[in-house]
């Protein structure tokens, strides 16, 4: 239960800060549970994986352009989620000079700070509607530690991104290509990826760490594949995420989710996880390790250390059977 048991090194050439130039030819670590066997494959074999009944459930969530430089170019803003009308919850840099009554220029549109929240977050009230389109760029995660490219505008998306929302992709669902997903089985739902995912744990003792709430949709047509289903290979942590917090059967509708999964914990809806590799004492590495064990888990992140796997979000993936 400590955060120090999550943690591994891993030297920093593996971290995958381009993609490949086909998004199927990521290489995919398969965890066989029972035995607690690994098979090094391909993502194109993910298909041959999949049994009769099996329903493969992928989070729609599109990236917004989220990431904005205010007029002037010495305040960074991460734009979360509205509040109201013309008003975001943001995340500041550097949060010193925005103070209550701040005031600040986004191509001209005036916002005033409002509210300082607890976890440092600003909320923000603007004359008008912010475009973020036009003023804003895709948040690319800090670990890239680059700028961002022409080719992240797409490929920082999945191909099945619809619901505008998410300050971060769905990783996992990178891998696939339309061809791959017409020949599976599967289901859409939609959890808006907001940074409270990728915050480090500042606590020794997991236990003490609280999610942020995240925003989430499940539509009646996908409440009922994924009820009908015989098994479940969730998409990413994020599907994941949803389908336990709501549990089977499941109920369409929308809510909040901010469920902290991490061992001992038993999976009660999802049977089977493709996920990427996560960052060292994250809440991704705790979930997987919920999901296949801490030690396998460790031991299958050396291997695949040892074999050269592309880490994070434009890296090669993991499949747990």
């Amino acid at each position: 239960m400590r955060t120090s048991d999550y943690d591994y090194p891993l030297p920093n050439d593996l971290i995958a800060r381009h993609p490949l130039p086909r998004r199927e030819d990521s290489r995919m670590m398969v965890l066989h549970r029972d035995g607690e066997r690994i098979e090094h494959r391909w993502f194109r074999d993910f298909p041959g994986f999949l049994r009769d009944g099996d329903l493969v459930v992928l989070n729609d969530t599109r990236v917004i352009p989220a990431r904005v430089f205010a007029d002037g170019g010495k305040v960074e803003l991460l734009f979360l989620e509205t509040v109201r009308e013309n008003a975001w919850k943001c995340l500041v840099k550097p949060g010193r000079r925005m103070r209550v009554g701040a005031v600040l220029l986004v191509r001209g549109n005036r916002g005033v700070v409002e509210g300082v929240l607890p976890d440092g977050e600003r909320v923000i009230a603007f004359e008008g509607p912010v475009d973020l389109d036009t003023a804003g760029e895709l948040p690319l995660p800090p670990y890239f530690a680059r700028a961002v490219e022409p080719a992240d505008t797409e490929r920082y998306q999945t191909v099945f991104a619809r619901e505008r929302g998410a300050v971060a992709a769905p990783t996992a669902g990178l891998h696939f290509t339309p061809e791959i997903l017409a020949a599976i089985p599967h289901a859409f739902i939609t959890l808006h990826v907001g940074v409270g995912t990728f915050r480090p744990v500042q606590v020794e003792n997991i236990l003490d760490h609280r999610m942020h709430a995240e925003r989430f949709r499940i539509s009646q047509e996908s409440a009922r594949a994924i009820n009908a289903a015989r098994r479940i290979v969730a998409i990413g942590t994020t599907t994941a995420r949803v389908l336990e917090s709501q549990g089977l059967p499941l109920t369409a509708g929308e809510g909040t989710t901010d469920i902290f999964i991490h061992p001992p914990y038993r999976a009660r809806a999802v049977d089977a996880l493709l996920t990427n590799f996560h960052l060292p004492k994250s809440t991704l590495l705790m979930l997987v390790s919920a999901f296949a064990g801490r030690e396998f888990i460790l031991r299958a992140y050396a291997e695949a250390i040892g074999e050269r796997y592309r880490f994070y979000s434009y890296g090669d993936c993991m499949l747990i059977l």
